[in-house]
């Protein structure tokens, strides 16, 4: 049994980046096998780490019970091969950037470690690098203000490869930093480029991307530029900050701002600030994630789905440069004419209605159905066989459970929350125990509301904010409090309802209503039969 308080790995694949990986993973006390076809190559590491296992043999190092985790730092278009084997041999893998060249492949892996209960993580490293982390507080703290533009430059006359152009090879780094700063995906991006050493691989590209809030940003990645440069610009409405990778002094603050005099923008210059940062290489620490991950079983911050969105966005880009610049945007999907955000989940087996548009971070699982028109808004959790019906509004963080059916015109408000079992223990299951709630059509419920399952809410019944709803609702009712109490009447326009001798008539749209009890019902007003012609 490998003993969690010291996984084992082996390095696969000893080159130009492996090299470094090797001798982390060493250094760490984890490295138990180099794997690399280069006979010549592995000698020269059995003289540098005697103690370590050398082989050209990949099938040896999946066979090898010692082995926990698998690092891959190979060719690109051998990731996908090497990782789903890895993964099916029940190792835990890290694998160098891209996860792999297409994005379908990707998603495999991502399926393939979820069934098998295996991390999956990607190496990109400036996740890990403490300037950009500390970019990434400040940004989160509001230090720089609301962000309205990135670039990023990744430049060298440096290694000239021929298994993968420019874009694949530098760009995954800056794509990683500027998906984790903004914390969401590009809607559009553009690509153009040029290929001057090979006929056919680009050696010089920029990327252009416009995000949801507005934000813009590109990517400059060259191999023919006379310097190295690796830096990275943030531009804020307060501040602005600049990650350099080739100094010292690698994270700098400029209090830069804009004033408006007589309608006209003036620029101000402040003074710049260097931000103090630890010193720890970001491959090690990228590193030591990883053999963490191994002991606590615990997610990687650049985990597959992370991979897969920078994926995405490598493949966006590729479209776009083949096809001269083209706009490719990202979230739509044409044959189904309906959007969804490229950070949303929608499992197979889901029915999707035309015009519906789902947002950040959302899950629709499968076997539920959603009409047309709809608007899901973001980190919307939709369950398993739920029934969405038209036009239905979900506000933000709200979780919709196996169950709950929710009819034509539906508001559910921010944050609010269905319940679909009486008495939950974490201990006991009692999913065969859940109860159904249906909400009619037109019905609202507030923010923060919470509906105890097993009820049902009448069409255009109208929930305040805070209410918890306990009992059945009937038609037009306005409910509030802790519990939920019939506090009027609203008409189906949402005003409220003002009864005299049991009859009203809405003030806003004029529709009229009878009540007997607590049943209400709109009056149908109907026109006199025309008169018979002789």
């Amino acid at each position: 049994m490998i003993s969690k308080e010291n996984p084992k790995v082996a390095v696969v694949g000893g080159g130009y980046w492996g090299k470094n990986l090797i001798r982390n993973f060493s250094e760490l006390g984890a490295l138990k096998v180099i794997c690399d076809s280069d006979l010549s190559l592995l000698n020269g590491y059995g003289e540098k780490y005697p103690g370590v296992a050398l082989t050209q043999s990949y099938t040896q190092v999946l066979k090898n019970p010692e082995i926990q985790g698998v690092v891959i730092a190979v060719p690109a278009e051998r990731h996908f091969d090497l990782a789903r084997e890895a993964l099916a041999s029940g190792k835990d893998v890290f694998v160098e950037k891209p996860l792999s060249l297409k994005v379908e492949d990707g998603e495999k892996l991502i399926e393939l470690s979820r069934e098998n209960k295996k991390i999956l993580m990607v190496g990109h490293i400036l996740a890990y690098h403490p300037a950009v982390l500390k970019l990434k507080e400040l940004i989160d703290q509001g230090e720089l203000g609301r962000i309205q533009y990135i670039y990023s430059n990744r430049l060298n006359l440096g290694k000239i490869r021929t298994e993968e152009n420019i874009l694949w090879s530098f760009a995954p780094h800056d794509i990683s930093t500027i998906l984790m700063l903004l914390k969401e995906m590009p809607v559009e991006i553009t690509a153009s480029g040029g290929n001057y050493l090979h006929a056919s691989i680009a050696d010089v590209t920029v990327s252009a991307f416009r995000f949801p809030t507005g934000v813009r940003a590109h990517i400059f990645v060259s191999w023919l530029h006379p310097y190295k440069e690796q830096k990275l610009v943030v531009v804020g409405e307060k501040k602005m900050a600049v990650f350099d990778d080739t100094v010292k002094d690698k994270l700098t603050i400029y209090p830069h701002g804009v004033d408006w005099v007589e309608r006209s923008p003036v620029p101000h210059k402040g003074e710049a600030q260097v931000v103090p940062i630890t010193s720890e290489e970001p491959l090690r620490q990228e590193c030591r994630h990883f053999l963490d991950c191994i002991i606590n079983r615990s997610n990687p911050r650049t985990d597959g789905e992370e991979g897969l969105r920078v994926l995405k966005v490598l493949s966006a880009c590729s479209r776009s440069l083949a096809e001269k610049g083209r706009v490719v945007e990202l979230g739509v999907r044409p044959e189904e004419k309906y959007f969804v955000h490229p950070t949303a989940t929608i499992d197979p087996g889901c029915s999707i209605g035309p015009d519906t548009r789902i947002w950040h971070y959302s899950h629709v699982v499968e076997g539920s159905r959603i009409g047309r028109g709809c608007s899901i808004g973001q980190n919307v959790f939709i369950g398993r066989h739920v029934q969405i019906g038209n036009n239905v509004k979900i506000q933000n963080n709200v979780s919709v459970y196996e169950g709950v059916a929710l009819e034509d015109n539906v508001f559910c408000g921010p944050s609010m929350v269905f319940t679909n079992v009486i008495n939950p223990r974490s201990e006991v299951s009692r999913k065969h125990e859940f109860k159904p709630t249906r909400v009619g059509k037109g019905a609202t419920l507030g923010a923060n509301s919470t509906i105890v399952c097993g009820n049902s809410l009448g069409n255009y019944a109208f929930v305040g904010a805070g209410a918890v709803v306990t009992r059945d609702i009937p038609d037009y009712a306005m409910v509030y409090g802790n519990p939920g109490r019939i506090m009027g009447w609203v008409c189906r326009c949402g005003e409220k309802l003002v009864f005299k001798a049991e009859r009203a008539e809405c003030r806003a749209c004029g529709l009229k209503y009878q009540k007997s009890g607590n049943q209400v019902k709109p009056l149908t007003v109907k026109t006199k039969p025309k008169k018979s012609r002789k």
